[in-house]
């Protein structure tokens, strides 16, 4: 048995096909269903975000697994498995917590110690234990990656300041126009959790107001009330229906809906944007992958149209002194990683353990009854001093080999001390 993890990476593939590969929450039950049924993968955790798609599998042969999992990801990107080929990324083995542990802990992001990557992966695995599709090796995984995570951020400064694809966006826009936000109309297209971190990051620009746009006016409303007191006084909702008109005002507009398709056409952009000129044109933040503005709409004049690519580059070059704080969080994930495959070699070992200690207590007890029926002259608060005594000498003489076994798991030498325990006590 392996754990794998096979899958797209945005440091290694283009925008438009980390697009392509992308798995939205509705699609993800699904997905997940589709990787399960699989024979040759007994747990799978999908996660995918803007930056990734990646699936982690525990497989029972190894290769056969990460030609599964190969054949997944090419048929969701609708490409060509050679096509795909050195834009896949595979790891097993103690690669993969390494790689998770830094991934949750937001090393490996665009953003350097971002704070939505934690949440990303605490859901994905989350879902597929709804989906029962994760088990108790991945589990334990993701667990552990999730506890990283937070270690990382609690003990260093790397998510000080921009924290998150959302505060990046408002910076990059209020970066993009003369007077900053100040004095802006803002929409908010999308009240997940990007749009709700576009809306929070907003406070302090001083923005004329902020609209939130969303299919679910409860959501919405959820957003707007969560914001501050002098941001939410400025702020309101409004509908899909009402996106035309809202454009047509706008001064700055953030895109965070997830969807596999546009949701804001060149033709919707073309007459807001004609009023404007180069000098003060109408901003858009497009933060969907796949994208939720058509690309065409970057031709238009009075228009600026920045996407991820865009965001990722800005906030790489914004971040660059965060990176003296990478060595001290590099170390975290190292010392987690470790903890981590000792506390899995503990695993392995643990049904052989259990399995001592019941065998030998079996004969521990089968003596003192067998002595107890020979032995009619003690009293039962005699016999329980007999029980007492023998259960601790018995724990007394595996301590030692549990603990070392324990320690050894996962070495050679561990694995010679296995097999001599199961040969000399038939277990």
């Amino acid at each position: 048995m392996s754990v794998i993890v096979v899958g797209v990476e945005h440091d290694n593939a283009s925008l438009e096909l980390l697009e392509r590969v992308a798995i939205d929450e509705s699609t993800l039950p699904k997905a997940l269903g589709r990787l399960r049924d699989r024979p040759n993968l007994s747990e799978v955790v999908i996660l995918s975000t803007c930056l990734r798609t990646e699936v982690y599998a525990v497989v029972e042969r190894f290769h056969e697994g990460v030609d599964d999992v190969r054949d997944f990801l090419a048929d969701v990107s609708g490409s060509s498995i050679d096509s795909l080929g050195d834009r896949l990324t595979i790891r097993f083995d103690d690669d993969v917590p390494a790689h998770l542990f830094s991934v949750a802990a937001g090393l490996d992001s665009a953003v350097l110690g971002e704070s939505e990557v934690l949440g990303q992966v605490r859901r994905a695995w989350q879902r597929s234990h709804e989906e029962k599709a994760s088990g108790p090796v991945l589990g334990a995984l993701f667990r552990h990656g999730i506890e990283a995570g937070k270690r990382v951020r609690s003990e260093t400064g790397i998510a000080r300041g921009i924290t998150s694809f959302s505060h990046g966006a408002v910076a990059l826009a209020a970066d993009r126009r003369v007077d900053g936000l100040t004095g802006a109309n803002v929409v908010v297209l999308g009240a997940g959790e990007m749009g709700e971190g576009v809306a929070r990051a907003l406070d302090g620009h001083d923005p004329a107001g902020v609209v939130v746009v969303n299919r679910s006016s409860e959501r919405s409303h959820s957003v707007v009330a969560g914001l501050s007191r002098t941001l939410a006084a400025r702020s309101r909702t409004a509908a899909f229906d009402d996106l035309g008109a809202l454009l047509a005002g706008a001064d700055v507009v953030f895109t965070t809906v997830g969807s596999t398709h546009p949701v804001v056409r060149r033709s919707e952009l073309a007459g807001p944007a004609s009023s404007r000129s180069p000098e003060d044109p109408l901003v858009v933040i497009d933060l969907g992958v796949p994208r939720n503005v058509e690309p065409d709409a970057a031709d238009l004049p009075g228009l600026l149209l920045l996407d991820m690519d865009v965001l990722r580059e800005a906030v790489t070059s914004a971040l660059s002194g965060r990176r003296r704080e990478l060595t001290a969080a590099t170390q975290i994930v190292s010392d987690e990683v470790e903890r981590y495959r000792v506390a899995d070699r503990a695993r392995d070992v643990a049904p052989l353990v259990a399995a001592l200690r019941s065998g030998a207590e079996d004969l521990r007890q089968a003596e003192v009854d067998r002595r107890r029926a020979k032995r009619t002259e003690l009293s039962e608060a005699q016999w329980d001093q007999v029980d007492a005594v023998t259960r601790t000498v018995v724990a007394s003489l595996l301590h030692r080999p549990t603990v070392v076994l324990k320690e050894t798991a996962g070495t050679p030498r561990g694995e010679r001390l296995v097999e001599s325990l199961r040969s000399l006590f038939d277990l």
